[in-house]
Formats: C-alpha cells, structure tokens, sequence
C-alpha cells in the first residue's frame, strides 16, 4: 500500500501509530526492567550482580540481528517479517513473564531480542514507505519520538508496574500493544502480506559466525566490562581480542564475498558512513547523561525510581513536542544545518545544565532535560536523513539494520562508560575537597560544630556530606564531556554533502 497523493491521510497517521507502537515496546523493552532487577534476583533467590544478565541477554541478540535485517527481509518480505516479528516478540515478553528461575528468563530475553529487532528498522523502512515523498519528514519525526521516548519512559513504567503489581507484568504489559500493532500492519497490508513469498537467499555461515562471535563479544565485554573491573579481568581481555579480530575479517570477508550476509559496501556511500557514525558517537553522549541522571537523584538525592523517572522524562516531552515541528522543514531545509542546530543546541544545554547541587529541586531538573530534549530531536532527525538520503531503494531495508545498529551500539557504549567516568570525576573531587578539611581552614571548625553528636558522628557525617557533593560535581563534569562530544561532530557532518528532504534513495 503505497500513498501516491501529498496528503497525510487518516488512514496513514492510523498505519504510522501501530508501527510507532511495534519500535516503542522495543525500545521500552530494553530498560523497563532495569529499576526492577533487585526485585527479580530476590524472587529467584540469587544476587543482584547476576540479575545485569537479564538486560545483557537482550542487548545482544538484538544487535547481532540488527545487521542482518536486509538479508533476512530477502527472504521473508518487509511486511511479512514485521508482522511476525511483532507477534513473537509478544510470545517472548509472555515466557519472560512466566519464567521460573534466571536462566528462562535470560533465555526469553534472548528469544525477545532476536525477533524483536526487526521492529525497529522494518517500522522505520514502512513508514517512508507509506507517507508522501513531501511528507516523509513527518513521518520519520513521529518514528524518531519512539527511539527517545522508549529507554526514558521504560524506567518510570517499569517502576510503577513493579509497585503496584509485579515485575512479571512489565513483560505482559507489552503482549496486547504487540498484538495491536501486528493486527493493524496486517490488515493495511493485507495484499502485500500475501504477494510476499519465502525466497531463500544462499547463507554465507562463515559471515554470521563472524558477525556473531564479533558482535557478541562487544557487547557482553561492553555490558559486563564495569562489573568484571574492566581489562583487570581476563574474560574482558579475552572478549576485546575476540570482538576485535571477527569483525575485522568480517569486513573484508564481507566486502569480497560475492553474497555478502551484510553489505558493507554501504560504507562507501559518503553520507551514509558520516550520519552513521555521528549517530554513533551522539548515541552515546546522549545515553551517558540519560543513564546517569536517573542514577544519580536516586542514590545521592533520595529520589525513588518512579519520581526520579517522572523527573527526566520532561527531556521525552520536548521530543514529542518538538519533533513533528522540526520534520517539516526537514524536507525543506538542508539537514547538515538541521544536525548542527541540533549539536550545538544539545552542547550548550549540556553546558547549561551542568551546574547541578545538592538544593537543586526537581523542576529545576525537569526543566533542564526538557531544553535538552530540543537538541535532541533536532539532531537525531536530521541524522536519519543524511544517513539514508542517499542510500538506494533496494539497500534501504539493509542500511536502516546497520543504521539502527550503531545506534544500538552508541547506547550500549554510553551506558558502559558513565560508570568509570563518574567514579573517576567524583573521586577527583573527593579529594579535592577533603584536602580542604583541615584545621588550618577558617571554615573547618563552624563546620565540624555545626554536625550534632559526639566527634566521630560528626566525621562520619562529614564524610556522607563531602561524598554526595563530590559525586554531584561529577555528575556536572560528565554532563559537560558529552556537551564536548556532541560538539566535536560539528565539523564533521559538514564532510557529508547536502541533503533536502527524507530518504529517497539514489539521489
């Protein structure tokens, strides 16, 4: 079903919001259970530590797949793929929901990422596909809100379900939405549906055990790289020499390979190689701040998982708000100008926001992740422009795999590094400020003085005192890196050549 008038029917804002719903949960999936994780090891009897398996597993196997969605849409058709794929991501979240000990629910996880991630590229492949050429923009800026709004309402929804019922129902919550969505792409498709026929495609093994002992690796070493204290621990070591060699030769197996599993050719294509890679690298700083934020007014400002939740997700309000504004002039605007607004937009917030204390109220930083959120949805629909506008018809469903996958990886990456980052600025400023407490500092004694009970409670005190204040200067420090990070991609985009307009193919 391909629109041919410029108007944006009823019927295609209808289609538009199932699809949006099919890479929501899948997006939602990924973090709904993480404020919940305490709760699941002490049904299961095991510790917390071992419970980061449940995110670690879906991760995965969701970015393995990712890079092999155009070869599998060869076989299966784009319609046929997303509808299937959206009904057993929904029998996966029910055997999530029922498992019995850790290793079925790290199991299910696995069966939700497999499947589940092809939701994300085929939704964003049949949206361009339905909107008018002129309207592409706006179609993609409802797509973009999904991939912002999934990992910062997945906390707040996860937090809440699990208080008031049960963290299995973070998984069943998603089963009916699934089936919703599936339902809808089916029936307004029901004719492409049936002229889409298996087709088997030669499998080039020697590529996916490549792909997937290289992928794998990275992110397990990424995900598990903090717990196992980084290259202190052989299996990190050991992960890194892995991921590091399969993907080398994957690439110039790949590249001569006369059936390549993944088109890495694609990384010819100027525009295609810069937005990818920016989006990567902005992935990342993003996901650093969206990670450590919620952390931290939970465990230094007392907040609960739900309030600290409710808290940030204003940053998701501004995308909402914000993005079908900015998709109409997608098509009318270059989109490297449209990316650099949005770079230094999230840059000067970041610089903005980083000036955080332990009297700072809540709206205050609600209202700082809502100026962020405008950068934001600048830059990440303008990222999605340069990197496909250029890219032919036939190779979009591909490259939309690879795109998602770097955008996948850029999250992964930004959620590993705020860890080590943090505990490196906040360490730095603990020394700082205990080199100050001294007696020789005029303010040392009123201050000491001023902590009730006997001397050792007051030094005690001090310490929790000079302990939340450190780790709220490092929080300021990695909001300014990632503003640094994001500013470093200005000059680069320019690299790439001008794009007007969304994903046309061979322009």
């Amino acid at each position: 079903m391909v629109e041919e008038n410029e108007k944006v029917t009823g019927r295609i804002i209808f289609i538009t919001l199932a699809l949006a719903m099919g890479s929501f949960l899948n997006m939602l999936n990924a973090s709904i259970v993480n404020v919940s994780l305490t709760h699941i090891a002490g049904d299961f009897g095991m510790a917390t530590s071992k419970s980061t398996w449940i995110i670690t597993s879906y991760s995965v196997s969701e970015a393995i797949v990712l890079p092999l969605i155009g070869w599998l849409t060869l076989q299966f058709g784009t319609v046929k793929q997303y509808v299937w794929s959206t009904t057993l991501f929904a029998v996966g979240s029910f055997l999530c929901g029922i498992s019995f000990s850790l290793s079925s629910l790290v199991v299910a996880r696995l069966l939700q990422g497999v499947v589940g991630a092809s939701m994300i590229p085929l939704s964003q492949s049949l949206i361009m596909k339905i909107f008018p050429k002129k309207k592409q923009g706006l179609g993609m800026a409802i797509w973009t809100m999904t991939l912002v709004l999934g990992p910062i309402l997945g906390p707040v929804i996860g937090g809440f379900i699990t208080d008031i019922a049960s963290w299995r129902w973070c998984f069943y919550f998603s089963i009916p939405i699934c089936f919703l969505s599936s339902g809808v792409v089916y029936f307004m498709f029901k004719e492409e549906y049936k002229a889409e026929k298996f087709t088997r495609v030669k499998a080039d093994y020697f590529g996916i055990f490549l792909l997937i002992t290289g992928i794998g690796s990275l992110q397990i070493f990424l995900e598990q790289g903090t717990d196992l204290d980084w290259f202190s621990s052989p299996l990190i070591v050991a992960l890194a020499i892995i991921s590091f060699m399969s993907i080398v030769i994957l690439g110039i197996w790949e590249w001569y390979y006369y059936n390549p599993v993944i088109n890495v050719r694609l990384f010819l294509n100027k525009n295609f190689s810069i937005g990818v890679f920016s989006l990567l690298v902005a992935s990342a700083a993003f996901y650093m701040t969206a990670v450590i934020l919620p952390f931290w007014l939970q465990n230094v400002m007392g907040y609960t998982s739900f309030i600290s939740g409710k808290t940030t997700a204003t940053l998701g309000i501004s995308v909402l708000i914000f993005s079908p504004i900015i998709g109409k002039y997608t098509d009318i605007i270059d989109n490297r100008y449209i990316a650099v607004t949005g770079f230094l937009l999230a840059t000067a917030a970041a610089f903005y926001t980083a000036n955080y204390s332990l009297d700072v109220t809540s709206s205050y930083v609600g209202y700082t992740r809502a100026v962020s959120g405008i950068g934001i949805a600048f830059f990440f629909l303008a990222l999605n422009n340069i990197s496909l506008g250029t890219v032919k018809p036939s190779e979009i469903i591909a490259a939309a795999g690879i795109y998602n996958f770097m955008r996948n990886l850029g999250n992964t990456i930004g959620s590993s590094l705020f860890v080590p980052l943090w505990n490196h600025t906040r360490a730095y400023h603990h020394e700082v400020l205990v080199s100050h407490i001294h007696s020789g500092n005029p303010n040392f004694l009123p201050l000491v003085n001023s902590v009730p009970g006997q001397l050792q409670t007051k030094l005690v005190a001090l310490n929790g005192m000079i302990t939340r204040e450190a780790a709220t200067m490092g929080v300021n420090d990695v909001l300014v890196i990632s503003g640094l990070i994001i500013l470093a991609l200005v000059p680069f985009i320019f690299l790439g050549d001008r794009i007007v307009g969304q994903a046309e193919g061979g322009h």
